[in-house]
């Protein structure tokens, strides 16, 4: 704090005013920045669910068919559990 009392009041007060326009500068490109990559996010999703839109059939990977029995999803578990063993 005393090297701030050494420092002329007219200078001190022009520091912290381009302190300040530098601190405005920087969150306005930080607002433009994020703002554009919402944007450009938002428009590319658009543009992806045009070209290979997902279909309400498809199924996430590792997913078991509802058709499996449960003897057989036992089972699956059973070798994998014995194969996890090795």
């Amino acid at each position: 704090m005393s090297f701030l009392a050494q420092i002329p009041k007219d200078q001190l007060i022009h520091q912290l005013e381009g302190g300040v326009i530098l601190m405005i500068l920087g969150l306005a490109t930080v607002f433009v920045f994020l703002v554009l990559l919402i944007f450009l996010t938002k428009g590319t999703s658009a543009l992806a669910q045009k070209i290979a839109p997902t279909t309400k059939g498809a199924t996430a990977p590792g997913f078991v068919p509802s058709s499996a029995s449960d003897a057989e999803v036992a089972a699956a578990i059973a070798v994998a559990f014995a194969k996890s063993k090795e």
